[in-house]
């Protein structure tokens, strides 16, 4: 068995400057005070700090500009998806709005596969599928019927979205546990899936559509009432 990694003064540091970041205390646009009254404050070195500013320049969330100083980026204006897991972290009030996005595009990728899939991708959805109903567990469980929508996504034949299907599984990685809901029952779980996995199967493109939408926003609800 691996010791656990222990939290060095940059990963602290790190953290307590993001969340400032995030709660406001360094608003979006403002230059972070000079360098040497930063390490004060916070009772670090420089170089501890510099180390902390280029996680969170790569994080998306500090701009450095040589001789004028550091900023806080307009992550929620200017940033990507990929931060967020960094998000969901920080308030699991993102979730709601990662649900919705997650409805619209399930639905539409369903609709795609259906439309475009191989033969050889749907022996492979049903494989996986079969895989949601033998699982032993909420976690193996959820771990496969995962499986599933990145084979959907496949199966769609445009890499944009295996990219977002994979976005949208990243961001809710940080509260995943609390989201085992729908997955705790294999049976159920695969009855709940497998009309999606059919339609799809079946060619029927409206017929996936439905059949994700309903999946989606049921599995939704029950997500939702065990954050609760």
């Amino acid at each position: 068995m691996e010791a656990l990694p222990r939290e060095t003064i940059v990963d602290v540091l790190e953290s307590r400057l993001r969340e400032d970041i995030l709660d406001g205390r360094h608003p979006a646009g403002s230059y972070l005070p000079p360098e040497r009254q930063l390490a004060d404050g916070y009772g670090v070195t420089r170089t501890t700090l510099k180390h902390a500013f280029g996680r969170l320049v790569q994080a998306g969330l500090l701009e450095t500009r040589h001789g004028v100083g550091t900023r806080v980026r307009d992550y929620a204006r200017l940033g990507g998806a990929d931060l967020l897991p960094m998000l969901v972290r920080h308030s699991p009030d993102w979730i709601g709005e990662i649900f919705e996005v997650r409805r619209s595009i399930g639905a539409l990728i369903a609709e795609r596969a259906a439309g475009r899939a191989t033969a050889k991708q749907r022996a492979e959805l049903r494989e996986l599928l079969e895989a949601v109903r033998t699982a032993e567990g909420g976690d193996p469980v959820q771990l496969a019927d995962i499986d599933v929508h990145r084979a959907l996504a496949r199966a769609t034949g445009n890499r944009v979205y295996v990219l977002l299907t994979n976005t949208l599984f990243n961001a809710y990685v940080p509260v995943r546990a609390a989201l085992v809901g729908p997955f705790t029952d294999p049976q159920a779980a695969h009855r709940r899936l497998a009309p999606v996995v059919e339609a799809v199967a079946a060619g029927d493109e409206s017929a996936a559509r439905r059949a994700a939408e309903a999946y989606l926003t049921a599995t939704e609800r029950i997500m939702l009432e065990g954050l609760a």
